[in-house]
């Protein structure tokens, strides 16, 4: 997909300089001829450390804007010229949306709505192929469809929620119990049940996006991921969090019995996702993008105390010889309206976009835990002194 004037893609990614947004510019610079313009106003998890080994490529180019400023967006609109918005910018943590919900509505509902009035007008005054090829991609969450049954309810019932079968690949028995019944995933047709002021604030973005569509026929497409995992997360994040604490020999707090499922993606598994929907996919369609790696998190904080005894064992830093960060392992009180179980259904970007996630959650899990462990100083410097691993989303 080439623009009308036969020269390489320009695309927008807003939210580049955070976690899944860095990994989709990362991967656009070194994987593809496009090039981008990076919009991110900089937030605590906003971090230009993580693209510093594209920054000074040069079809990369930085603005500094935040998303509810609809003039500065209609600036970098007019000087830049994009042919494809990523629109990825978004308040991202269910516990800090718990403590103050106001951000995340005006980042994700405003500020969603700013960014498509002013891709609107722009797209208003294209011209030929290029306002026919112009697409506005809204990245979403699974959190938006709720909770799914757990393998440990006695009843699968939820009639509320749209039952789709396992992804083409996927072994729809290997559940965190090994569960021989096919348990229902996410499908793109899923009903919108949101639990968290941060799901809800997503689900009204993605319901403005489609809005768009339909009113003034602005060409967007959706996608809703599960949980992403891997290098430059920030540290408030399970992963990361479990990691950076299991190193200090700080507890390991987890949620109620930790029972909770998430299917975890790989970020740079994701990244190749996004910039395939947004160049081939088709408008108006919605693709959920799924790791096909159910997993309870406990498991999770489990393999990586194991991978961490065999990376960075904890005699090297003073402990007895044959102590485990397992033993760090702490249970805390479960977060408010904790969703159990999320799961995708993936077959449909399989089906019609040829796309399946490389890494398994074996592979990119010691790919993570090796990161940190290599990249210290970027760990340091993306706290701030606002955020030292404190738990959060207890207030009430």
């Amino acid at each position: 997909m080439k623009n009308s004037q036969n020269t390489k893609l320009k695309i927008l990614v807003t939210g580049g300089a955070g976690f899944i947004g860095s990994a989709v510019v990362r991967h656009i610079i070194n994987d593809t001829d496009y090039a981008v313009v990076n919009v991110d106003k900089l937030t605590y998890a906003g971090n230009l450390e993580s693209l510093a080994s594209v920054s000074q490529n040069p079809r990369y180019a930085f603005e500094q804007v935040d998303i509810c400023d609809a003039a500065a967006l209609k600036r970098v609109f007019n000087q830049h010229q994009p042919d494809i918005v990523m629109h990825l910018a978004a308040e991202s943590h269910v516990d800090r949306s718990i403590d103050g919900p106001g951000e995340f509505i005006q980042t994700n509902i405003v500020g969603t709505y700013t960014l498509l009035e002013q891709a609107r007008a722009y797209w208003n005054q294209l011209q030929g192929d290029k306002k026919t090829n112009f697409r506005f991609h809204h990245i979403s969450t699974d959190e938006v469809y709720g909770d799914l049954p757990h393998p440990d309810e006695t009843t699968l019932g939820h009639p509320e929620h749209s039952e789709g079968s396992p992804a083409d690949g996927q072994d729809s028995s290997s559940s965190p119990q090994n569960d021989n019944r096919v348990l229902p995933l996410f499908t793109e047709d899923t009903a919108y049940a949101p639990s968290s002021p941060y799901s809800a604030s997503k689900a009204a973005s993605d319901h403005l996006v489609r809005a768009w569509l339909r009113t003034y026929g602005l060409p967007t497409l959706v996608t809703n991921c599960s949980n992403n995992y891997g290098p430059y997360h920030f540290p408030e994040k399970l992963i990361p969090l479990m990691i950076l604490n299991a190193l200090e020999g700080k507890p390991l707090p987890i949620y109620g019995k930790g029972n909770q499922i998430r299917d975890w993606l790989y970020v740079a598994d994701h990244a190749r996702a996004l910039v395939l929907v947004a160049t081939q996919g088709k408008v108006g369609e919605t693709y959920n993008i799924g790791g096909h790696n159910e997993k309870q998190n406990i498991e999770v904080v489990t393999t990586i105390c194991s991978i961490m005894d065999e990376l960075a064992p904890m005699h090297e830093r003073g402990y007895s010889l044959n102590t485990q960060h397992s033993t760090l392992i702490t249970h805390v009180k479960d977060r408010p309206g904790h969703d159990m179980r999320y799961a995708i259904d993936a077959s449909k970007i399989q089906r019609e976009l040829g796309w399946t996630p490389q890494e398994t959650f074996e592979s990119g899990i010691r790919k993570t835990v090796q990161w940190y462990l290599d990249n210290q100083a970027w760990c340091q410097h993306v706290q701030d002194g606002s955020y030292q691993r404190e738990r959060l989303g207890s207030k009430q």
